[in-house]
């Protein structure tokens, strides 16, 4: 009769040491791009031993899910309480124009082309956030008597974000010409279109 063998030990959700190497994980990651994070790299970063990681995570895709996980949920919480308390299009607009954010979600959709555990975890994710983000969108339109008809409140979330993933790509890049008149000229569109919001 065979034993069957027991399941490798992982190390507990709410360790300052698993901590320590997500933090590590998500500095390398906007640093270095996805390709520096490895487990030596990791470790070395956070002063731990290599073996620590695999401790933790028991893949690497179990450690870029995490790493992803964590930020994307205090994403999400602090957008659905800014949009709560003021869910105006300039607050829409500069939640979508955080940089750091922008370059952190550049580097998982590369990620993800190579990773089908890590695209599953983004599209999740992508679906939420643009749920709660949508349903702001399309009361701050109406706020300001903006009809579907005139801009469907889908069509500004896709321009707003998609103006803010592309200067992040751009500004990886080293590439930075226009996005200051581009960001200027959005501010005084929003200004203009509801100066109430904009001057609260």
């Amino acid at each position: 009769m065979t034993s069957t063998p027991s399941p490798r030990r992982i190390g507990a959700t709410d360790s300052k040491t698993r901590a320590q190497l997500l933090d590590a994980a998500e500095l390398l990651l906007l640093e270095e791009g996805y390709a520096a994070v490895t487990s030596r790299r990791v470790a070395a970063r956070a002063g731990l031993k290599p073996q620590l990681v695999h401790y933790y995570f028991r893949t690497m895709d179990d450690l870029f899910v995490e790493v992803f996980r964590r930020r994307a949920d205090e994403n999400l919480a602090r957008a659905e309480r800014a949009l709560a308390a003021e869910g105006s299009l300039r607050m829409l607009w500069e939640l979508n124009a955080d940089p750091r954010g922008a370059r952190f979600n550049i580097e998982f959709v590369a990620l993800a082309n190579h990773r089908k555990a890590i695209r599953t975890e983004i599209a999740r994710y992508a679906e939420r956030y643009r749920t709660a983000q949508l349903e702001a969108v399309t009361v701050a339109l109406g706020d300001i008597g903006v009809t579907d008809d005139q801009l469907p409140p889908v069509v500004a979330l896709l321009l707003m974000t998609g103006v803010t993933q592309v200067m992040a790509l751009e500004e990886a890049l080293g590439v930075t010409a226009g996005h200051e008149t581009t960001r200027a000229f959005i501010a005084r569109t929003i200004t203009r279109a509801n100066p109430t919001a904009a001057g609260s």
